[in-house]
């Protein structure tokens, strides 16, 4: 039952952030499932990813379309390049170990927060 309502309550923080500031999945949602759930980087990341399939996008999607805030051909484009990259980056993934994997993310996360806090 802890680990229902913990997964309830972690999904509706990540659909929080991911809604108000386009971050959820990787930013949020991994962390914290390696820190709170105890998940290694491959099944946080893993997760995250069926986590965001439908929720996210169905819901998030259908408030910024109504606000005119989707560039649909774009959008659409992206979704095709995620489509082909999800694929390969998923396999390569498993390749590597998780310590290496946890260490590109930190490498990937920190880079862009410098760049964010830097930026004019």
């Amino acid at each position: 039952m802890l680990l229902i309502l913990g997964a309830l309550l972690a999904g509706l923080t990540i659909g929080v952030f991911s809604g108000l500031i386009g971050v959820g999945g990787g930013v949020i949602a991994v962390p914290l499932l390696v820190y709170a759930f105890g998940m290694d980087q491959k099944m946080a990341q893993g997760t995250s990813l069926m986590m965001l399939l439908g929720p996210t996008g169905a819901f998030a999607i259908m408030e910024y379309y109504r606000a005119g805030n989707i560039n649909l051909k774009v959008g659409l484009l992206l979704a095709l390049g995620v489509l082909i990259g999800a694929y390969f980056g998923g396999h390569y993934a498993q390749t590597m170990s998780n310590v290496v994997l946890r260490r590109i993310f930190a490498v990937v996360l920190a880079a862009v927060a410098l760049k964010m806090f830097f930026q004019k």
